[in-house]
């Protein structure tokens, strides 16, 4: 509570090892169902808490015996868009994503990306899945069609060289989720355009639905800082302007003109 900051609405001792990530969703208007928040550690485990109940997590998801422990760097809540449903994707160090479905407690699909998954973003969390970015080490990011999931193939997706560095975070524009920024190792912002297909899934060769990647484009890009940056977040009521944080210490806010053109 910002008007008494001195006492934390709510606190617990999440995990044993350094929490990485954060993420929250439902009951502020963002999405149906409980007001919960999810976290991701170095310790390997994704934890969903619910602030009405005091000590423990409502889902722990950890590495089955035998699996090894793999830091789990960005967490993401999605799928909210009932009081039933809802996932929880999860990035790790090397390159895993894992979508964990909340309604079933089951791992719903995973896949790799090859390098350590920094930041992921659904473009909306209180609609039905729609699209996932990821974003990794070595300056790509990869765009997940989430509305048909293959038996096998999972979801159909693009992928992109944004950056020369580590692509620190993706960040979609409230007021149009098909236009997304991404932020960089080496101090710069891009900002992208996602256009959908002619059509979003076809029939495979036994009959079986599968998505169709559609592509991206740079609308913008400016080097803000010769340092990365790291934290970045949209305005939800003024379109364009947002606030970015860097490794120099600095705060900036920003604004982005002429986005109702795109």
């Amino acid at each position: 509570n910002l008007e008494a900051p001195e006492i934390p609405v709510y606190s617990v001792k999440a995990h044993k090892e350094i929490v990485n990530s954060i993420d929250g969703v439902g009951g502020l208007g963002i999405g149906e169902g409980a007001p919960e928040i999810v976290t991701g550690s170095r310790d390997g485990t994704v934890k969903v808490w619910d602030p009405r109940q005091k000590d423990s997590p409502v889902a722990n998801m950890e590495p089955v015996e035998g699996e090894s422990k793999r830091d789990c760097w960005t967490v993401a809540f999605g799928n909210a868009y009932n009081q039933e449903e809802r996932v929880v994707c999860a990035g790790y160090d090397n390159g895993d994503i894992k979508l964990f479905d909340l309604k079933t407690m089951s791992l719903r699909w995973e896949t790799n990306i090859k390098n350590g998954v920094c930041s992921l973003e659904f473009d909306r969390k209180d609609i039905n899945m729609n699209k996932l970015v990821a974003t990794s080490l070595e300056g790509k990011f990869h765009v997940f069609d989430m509305r048909t999931q293959h038996p096998t193939k999972g979801f159909a997706c693009v992928s992109e060289k944004a950056h020369k560095s580590t692509v620190w975070q993706v960040r979609h524009l409230p007021q149009n989720r098909d236009v997304f920024v991404t932020s960089g190792g080496a101090g710069s912002l891009h900002l992208w355009k996602y256009e959908y297909p002619a059509q979003r899934s076809k029939k495979d060769s036994e009959g079986a639905d599968m998505g169709v990647a559609g592509s991206v484009s740079l609308l913008q890009n400016v080097t803000l800082s010769t340092q990365p940056i790291s934290s970045l977040d949209w305005s939800p009521d003024k379109k364009g302007l947002c606030v970015c944080t860097a490794f120099d210490q600095t705060l900036r806010v920003l604004i982005v003109t002429k986005l109702n053109k795109v």
